[in-house]
Formats: structure tokens, sequence, C-alpha cells
């Protein structure tokens, strides 16, 4: 699993850190995305959705959000 450690961040970078990275990553793959900004919890799913990437959900790690993606194509 790919992190990336987007805490401190403003949305929209911690989306901007996705879309740059998912390329990266081989397809089926899952990517981690740490964000403790509020908007995150929406922006995240709603990139996922506009992209055709599949958004599995939101968890805490270490007491921060994390947002965990899959790369679908």
């Amino acid at each position: 699993m790919t992190v990336l450690d987007c805490l401190g961040q403003r949305c929209p970078l911690p989306v901007i850190a996705l879309a740059r990275r998912i390329p990266e990553v081989e397809v089926g793959a899952v990517v981690r995305v740490l964000a403790d900004d509020p908007a995150a919890a929406n922006d995240i799913p709603a990139w996922c959705r506009l992209r055709g990437q599949e958004y599995l959900g939101a968890t805490t790690v270490d007491g921060s959000p994390a947002f965990d993606v899959r790369r679908a194509r």
C-alpha cells in the first residue's frame, strides 16, 4: 500500500497529491491518503467518482483520518 501523508494540507492539495500518485501505482493497488482537512472526507470520494477510481472508505491511523483508494484503471 502506498501512503500519502497530506496531514496539515488544505484541500485541494490532498486530492492533487492523489491524482499525481495514482498513475504511478499498478491497477488494483491501494493508495492511502492521510488528510486531516475536513473537506477531504467529501473531496476524495468525489474525485474517485469523477475519475473512475474505487473509493474503499475512511479509517483512522494514529488518530488521523485516512482515506483508501484502489486504482481501478
